[in-house]
């Protein structure tokens, strides 16, 4: 029989487990180091849930206790260094048809721009469009004011339209 504790923890736990996950799957390598993300993350929400947060606030601060343990993952091994280099050595499949040819060569002049950004500037990216995030639920996640997650994505934006510009001057493409 679980206390009242376990069980507002588990209600929380099968509401953001889904969402926590996907996030943690766009961010690690592998689908085995994306459930090591989960499982920490989860085990911190444990050891802290007499502070987590109620309701809409509870899947960004889930967000930030992830975003830190992939943080930490990173600094130890440095494992999405050596997989991207070995994933732009090996080559692509062409598609067929001319349309997909061209939104191939789109996608990668954006991830190729991407990672030419500092991580911090990829992750506040990643929030806002991969996660759907607001500036306030981005500030959560990344421990700041919303003002600064606001500069920090007015940035971030700034520095990929370069980048995109000079791959574009370097391959002679122009972006959608």
């Amino acid at each position: 029989m679980l206390n009242r504790d376990e069980r507002r923890f588990r209600k929380r736990y099968e509401a953001t487990y889904g969402a926590v996950l996907a996030y943690a799957l766009r961010r690690t390598d592998q689908p085995a180091d994306a459930h090591d993300v989960v499982a920490e993350t989860f085990l911190t929400a444990w050891r802290r849930r007499a502070v987590l947060p109620e309701g809409e606030r509870t899947l960004p601060w889930l967000y930030g206790v992830a975003y830190r343990v992939i943080a930490n993952q990173a600094r130890s091994r440095r494992r999405s260094e050596r997989l991207s280099a070995q994933l732009a050595a090996q080559p692509r499949p062409s598609p067929q048809v001319e349309a997909d040819v061209l939104r191939a060569a789109e996608l990668e002049a954006i991830r190729s721009a991407l990672e030419r950004l500092d991580p911090m500037e990829q992750e506040v990216l990643r929030l806002a469009a991969w996660e759907g995030l607001s500036r306030a639920e981005i500030s959560d996640v990344l421990g700041c004011s919303e003002n600064a997650a606001t500069l920090r994505l007015h940035r971030a934006r700034k520095r990929l339209a370069e980048e995109l510009a000079k791959e574009n001057e370097l391959t002679g493409h122009e972006s959608a």
